[in-house]
């Protein structure tokens, strides 16, 4: 049996709304919103009686996917947004972008912020990280040629 395809990355976030706006700005669709509670999703998580809100973005070629996660019950439990770039565990999201300057001067309007700089890598790419909504970490990548 094969693997068929990574269906969705999680984030967990407490402002969903603006993520989502955040979201839609970089070029995301909103696919779908919904509120899952009940026994059977605690099964899935091991959380026991959860309630959580979340939103499912695609990208524009349909294949990725995030879910943007709020937990109501029980509340977040620890923040890893402020991690450094070496630390151990998931990091990031990496988008390839068309223009990285335009969609850095479109994400700034919504507060992302540049953590290093743009750099160029060979005559490949240009790439830099940003610290998106609630100080997510995001990738951004422009192929070259």
């Amino acid at each position: 049996m094969a693997l068929k395809r990574m269906d969705n990355v999680g984030i967990v976030v407490d402002d969903l709304a603006g993520t989502i706006d955040f979201f839609r700005e970089l070029g995301l669709e909103l696919e779908g919103r919904s509120t899952i509670e009940g026994e059977w999703a605690g099964r899935v998580t091991g959380l026991g009686d959860q309630r959580v809100e979340i939103a499912m973005m695609r990208t524009p070629d349909g294949h990725g996917r995030l879910e943007l996660t709020r937990f109501l019950t029980p509340p977040a439990v620890s923040d890893h947004r402020n991690a450094p770039v070496n630390a151990l565990g998931y990091l990031r999201v990496m988008f390839a972008v068309d223009d990285i300057d335009e969609t850095l001067e479109r994400l700034s309007n919504r507060g992302a912020q540049l953590v290093g700089e743009v750099v160029q890598y060979k005559d490949a790419y240009r790439l830099c990280y940003i610290r998106g909504p609630e100080g997510l970490l995001i990738g951004l990548a422009q192929e070259l040629g």
